[in-house]
């Protein structure tokens, strides 16, 4: 991304992201999901599943056995379909879609669900969905990315998914007013909760009130993200998880990673292969994150609580 992209997509994240910070009113959303207002939510959320086999191999395993309480699938990436027999024949499984705007890799690509010609500006000449957020914006329109997003859910729904929430891949849908209300529109369309930036986090820089508005609408989202970029190198992944663990708030808090096995596939996927298998093994296989989270007594939950609550309040 060059400097002039970086510079558009900074200016764009602040008038976005910067909402005043408010007093809580009535009860806490863990109350309201029948907990105390002290006690410790937390979804652990396996972004970019679909994405190829080794990120579907090991979100299964860690949705089975290690820690991970939901994941969001990305529907137009080729091995949505085994992801998709397992969401289906694993309905007590919670399964979101990573709503899918932009192609990042390099030599392994993927396009749009909907139709090429109902969404031009959406994909580059070789046909693929855009590297880079900043390139969507620049080539995209607001309608194709809602015709794309709602291909995609009703992709995942056709397949057999019980789609129990919303996120987007890049932040696609969080970066411009316009594509915002893309996000807004299909939380609304389908009554399913979505992934927010936290308070404290938009309140950073500077205004805006992007969680009031879609609050108002009736969309429920957790009380915090956290989302700030892990440092392996200077701290490790294990590490980065343990002191944000034992730093978490009362109420219920998102966090997100991208558990992969570190196969051969991954290798020529993704330069971040290595960082993904340790997010995988930390939140699967590593006896002491599992103590921190038992000492700290923090409750796990997936979305599915979060769906119910904002369907049973639009009844």
């Amino acid at each position: 991304m060059n400097l002039l992209a970086r510079a558009t997509l900074a200016a764009l994240t602040f008038s976005l992201f910067a909402i005043p910070l408010a007093k809580a009113v009535g009860p806490t959303l863990a109350q309201r999901l029948g907990y105390k207002a002290t006690d410790k939510l937390l979804i652990i959320n396996g972004d970019d599943t679909g994405m190829c086999h080794a990120a579907n191999v090991a979100a299964i395993d860690s949705l089975e056995r290690g820690l991970m309480t939901s994941a969001t699938i990305m529907v137009p990436c080729p091995w949505f379909t085994e992801i998709a027999r397992y969401a289906k024949s694993h309905p007590e499984k919670d399964f979101g879609i990573h709503l899918c705007h932009t192609s990042e890799w390099q030599v392994y690509r993927w396009g749009p669900v909907a139709s090429r010609d109902k969404v031009p500006g959406l994909v580059d000449s070789q046909g693929y969905l855009w590297r880079s957020v900043p390139e969507l914006y620049i080539h995209g329109k607001p309608a194709e990315a809602l015709i794309e997003a709602r291909a995609q859910v009703r992709k995942a729904l056709d397949a057999g998914i019980d789609v129990t929430h919303l996120d987007t891949h890049m932040g696609a849908l969080n970066y411009d007013p316009r594509y915002v209300q893309v996000y807004l529109q299909l939380a609304l369309e389908f009554n399913l909760p979505l992934r927010m930036p936290s308070q404290s986090t938009a309140a950073r820089f500077g205004f805006s009130e992007l969680r009031k508005q879609f609050a108002s609408k009736g969309i429920v989202f957790p009380d915090y993200l956290i989302f700030d970029n892990l440092d392996e190198e200077k701290k490790g992944v294990k590490q980065f998880w343990m002191k944000t663990l034992r730093n978490l708030k009362p109420g219920v808090t998102e966090l997100f990673i991208h558990a992969a096995m570190p196969t051969d596939e991954l290798r020529h996927v993704t330069n971040s292969w290595k960082t993904r298998a340790e997010e995988y093994e930390t939140f699967t296989n590593d006896a002491d994150v599992r103590r921190l989270v038992e000492k700290q007594g923090i409750i796990r939950i997936g979305y599915r609580p979060l769906r119910k609550l904002q369907r049973s309040k639009s009844k």
